[in-house]
């Protein structure tokens, strides 16, 4: 990441503050810096090295042009993911997880459709041919779809990873994620198993600050990553551009050149066949 984390900004969030130590995780013990009042403190140390290390990972994800998968159904989280995961244009689920969003993800792209299908209904009038009663099953149906699979409607094809945050709310979209070998970026508190996922950022999972926090760091690390991939599409175009504008002066000298010969023909006085043979020897000669 271009920007250098800073542990201070990290301490003002929360991010440092765990479970209460008879809830922890063992497995969590690495990131532990201390205990306090009962609670225990993460290093907030290795937290900046592991948000660097998950953001190089997603930036680079990001410029391949491949989806990063936000997910987030618990309540302090929701608001946030939704605005982050759309200044950088990336899915998210907020609310239930759907079953099989992965693993049967040629189902969920059905229901998808399924949307468009009502929406094209609206615009050629079919819509308003239906009864009263259909008419208002059809918008039940469309408000239920758009409010759990709204925010993957672009999702064309399975993401290429997903950020979590709180993994033992979302166990079940880790497992599916673990089923077809997708990388899963995740904020992990003192509580849960940080073995269950691939990239560990050791936070607090539970204050909406600290959530505001890791998100804001790992969607600007996205960003830069887009921000490449538009540089570098930029960079490819331009030789194609250059050599087209080339071409089109070269045919403009070219047209110049012809048009100014056949003025200079027509304008050109009659000369006698004697003149004419001469040139001709000259031209040989």
């Amino acid at each position: 990441m271009a920007k250098k984390i800073d542990v201070k900004e990290l301490l003002e969030a929360g991010v440092h503050f765990g479970h209460m130590t008879r809830k922890w995780d063992p497995n969590m013990a690495p990131y532990i810096y201390m205990e306090r009042n009962g609670i225990h403190i993460i290093n907030l140390y290795k937290t900046a090295a592991k948000i660097e290390e998950a953001g190089e990972a997603m930036k680079k994800i990001a410029a391949s042009g491949r989806k990063i998968l936000f997910v987030a159904t618990k309540k302090q989280a929701k608001d946030i993911v939704s605005e982050k995961a759309l200044a950088c244009n990336m899915p998210y689920i907020t609310e239930r997880w759907p079953g099989g969003m992965l693993t049967n993800f040629v189902t969920i792209r059905k229901a998808v459709k399924k949307m468009a299908t009502i929406d094209r209904m609206k615009k050629d009038g079919t819509f308003m041919t239906l009864s009263k009663k259909e008419r208002l099953q059809v918008d039940r149906l469309r408000s239920k779809l758009e409010k759990n699979l709204g925010s993957i409607s672009d999702m064309s094809r399975l993401p290429a990873a997903l950020f979590v945050v709180d993994i033992k709310a979302e166990h079940i979209a880790i497992k599916e994620a673990q089923k077809l070998n997708i990388p899963v970026f995740a904020m992990v508190d003192t509580n849960s198993d940080p073995r269950e996922v691939d990239y560990v950022i050791p936070a607090n999972d539970d204050a909406s600050k600290s959530i505001d926090k890791i998100l804001t760091l790992v969607t600007d690390a996205v960003k830069d990553g887009l921000a490449n991939r538009t540089s570098e599409k930029d960079g490819e175009d331009a030789p194609e551009a250059e050599v087209a504008e080339a071409a089109e002066e070269v045919a403009a000298i070219v047209e110049e050149t012809v048009a100014a010969e056949e003025v200079a023909v027509v304008e050109a006085p009659v000369a006698d066949e004697a003149e004419e043979a001469t040139e001709e020897t000259k031209s040989e000669e």
